[in-house]
């Protein structure tokens, strides 16, 4: 059920009618956030950092998703292993028996740096990504080819020309 929700929410973001690198940018950034161990915040986080930057909210939002339940752990291990490695620390063991801040706050320093760089890493490979799979699907929906051409030339976005009308 989440996958086929997923598929839906992909298949809305690549059919917006607004420029392709406004599409991959908000997207970008929701995967950047779905990287974070802010978990039960990501939704709120996309949303947020989606009115600042002004970013459509669908594409940040299915952007946050990326990173699922069954991917989690592994993330949060690899990233935690990077932050050491760049702290220049030792591997030590790592216990989840509580998710408790007062056990984890000794190893935050090096889940965030790990977590920053694996985000950054994910985010612009998923901006490349995303902006060639929306302008592959906007040139072969009739409807949007001639939008999505005259967009990229123009280097505006569809939604910012309908504004100003």
């Amino acid at each position: 059920m989440i996958n086929v929700n997923f598929k839906q929410r992909i298949k809305a973001v690549l059919s917006l009618d607004s420029h392709p690198g406004h599409i991959a940018a908000g997207f970008a950034v929701g995967v950047f956030i779905s990287i974070t161990p802010f978990f039960g915040f990501h939704t709120f986080l996309a949303i947020m950092l989606a009115i600042i930057f002004k970013l459509n909210k669908l594409t940040t939002i299915t952007g946050s998703m990326v990173n699922t339940p069954l991917t989690v752990v592994p993330f949060l291990m690899v990233n935690y292993r990077l932050g050491e490695f760049i702290l220049g620390q030792h591997p030590r063991a790592v216990s989840f028996q509580t998710l408790d801040w007062y056990h984890l706050k000794e190893h935050a320093q090096a889940l965030l740096i790990g977590c920053s760089i694996t985000g950054l890493v994910t985010a612009l490979v998923s901006y490349f990504i995303i902006y060639r799979l929306v302008l592959r699907f906007q040139q072969n929906d009739l409807g949007l080819s001639e939008l999505s051409r005259a967009s990229v030339v123009t280097g505006e976005s569809i939604e910012h020309e309908e504004q100003e009308k």
